[in-house]
């Protein structure tokens, strides 16, 4: 049996081509199903996100190009465009990658929790259309506790490595908890979008969404709750905030200093938090010189961000040696499914060996033989049978003067030599 994780990323295709080769839940299903019907495949779970297409797979025999070749023809697809920008992996590099890929560490985000849910997500999937038995079964609840394992002993996953996040750590840092503040989101694009997202997951006490386009503004607002105001009403608004994040494609500066200094004589001086990710910058540089108010730019949160991925990338590495020793203890339980199989394969020679005998000797006994006669040629011939194997084994190796396979078998015999 041979393991293979087959799959196109990131890394390694367009943005087209791995549209093409994603499965919708539909195709899910129906990929999932072929891949159990055929006589090639044991076991098969498929992981299928926007920035990666994988299949783990058990195979019959090892020969990984059927998977690749089923992969094409489910997708009607160039089997050659495809193995130009895929990678294959067999064994304990495939369940390396597993493991690799379930902790963040093969991921566009260094450290993003995200795909440990979504191969979770796959699993269940494999498993509701029993294509999951003992082996993936094992490997896949391993993966999920080495992933547990590295977010609970690395910092993989403790620091900010977007602009966004950032944003959302800083004023978390600043203010403690955010369910006690009032946040002004101005713009309605992607940043602000992600930023939105976050703060949300921090449950602030009210979030405001200020943008030129009063729809566009609504249709971020829905999904975290939020009110909305026209980009002409933060004058008026403006004091009500206590952190400000703003990121806009405006070519002038949205908020002056002269503005500020009004909204916190209005708040009696009570401190205001300025998060500026817009490049041109949204808020006039001024406004960091007011006592009350604390400015950031994209600037600081990008220096935020470099040193944040740098210590991702040394708590990966961390991560690594997890998973290494956790990838070789899974080898060896695989390894061990295979001495099961022998020793019960011994044990049941041994057992039609023992009863092939026995049954002569009650024969025997049945016929008025000396019992004593019986027993002793029962042992003799017990022994002989049993001695057999090893017997030609050792002499084999002495013949052909093989120490170290007479020095296992002694071993093995457990003969104890001086």
């Amino acid at each position: 049996m041979t393991i293979v994780a087959l799959g196109i990323n990131h890394k390694t295709a367009s943005v087209e081509l791995r549209e093409k080769v994603a499965f919708s839940p539909e195709q899910l299903s129906e990929a999932l199903q072929q891949l159990s019907d055929h006589e090639q495949f044991n076991e098969a779970v498929i992981v299928s996100t926007c920035n990666r297409t994988e299949i783990y797979c058990s195979l019959a025999q090892q020969n990984s190009q059927t998977l690749l070749q089923w992969l094409a023809s489910f997708h009607g697809l160039d089997e050659q465009e495809l193995s130009d920008n895929i990678y294959c992996h067999e064994d304990q590099d495939a369940i390396n990658h597993l493991m690799r890929v379930s902790c963040g560490l093969d991921s566009l985000v260094l450290g993003e929790p995200q795909i440990l849910g979504q191969i979770k997500q796959a699993y269940n999937s494999a498993k509701n259309h029993n294509s999951v038995n003992l082996i993936f079964d094992r490997l896949f609840q391993k993966t999920f506790s080495v992933a547990k394992q590295v977010r609970t002993e690395t910092e993989i996953g403790a620091s900010a490595v977007s602009v966004a996040y950032a944003a959302v750590n800083l004023a978390k840092h600043i203010y403690g908890k955010l369910d006690k503040t009032n946040v002004l989101l101005i713009g309605a694009g992607e940043t602000i979008e992600l930023v939105a997202k976050h703060l949300y997951q921090n449950e602030p006490q009210q979030i405001t969404v200020a943008n030129r386009t009063i729809e566009r503004a609504k249709l971020l607002a829905q999904d975290v709750n939020a009110d909305v105001i026209a980009l002409a009403q933060l004058p008026e608004r403006l004091h009500q905030a206590d952190i400000v994040i703003s990121s806009t494609a405006s070519t002038l500066p949205i908020i002056g200093k002269g503005v500020v200094e009004q909204a916190l004589k209005q708040r009696r001086n009570k401190p205001m938090l300025f998060i500026d990710i817009a490049v041109p910058r949204d808020i006039e540089s001024q406004v960091g010189e007011l006592d009350a108010a604390y400015l950031y730019s994209v600037d600081d949160l990008q220096a935020i961000v470099s040193e944040n991925i740098a210590s991702r990338e040394q708590a990966a590495d961390e991560a690594q040696v997890i998973i290494t020793q956790r990838c070789a203890e899974f080898v060896m339980w695989m390894r061990s499914l295979d001495s099961v199989d022998l020793i019960r394969t011994y044990r049941q020679d041994v057992h039609d060996i023992k009863s092939e005998l026995v049954d002569k000797a009650i024969s025997q006994l049945n016929t008025g033989k000396d019992a004593e006669k019986i027993i002793l040629e029962l042992a003799n011939k017990l022994t002989n049978r049993l001695m057999h194997a090893p017997t030609r084994a050792i002499q084999d190796a002495a013949k052909k003067g093989e120490v170290a396979q007479l020095s296992q078998l002694k071993k093995m015999l457990g003969i104890d030599q001086e």
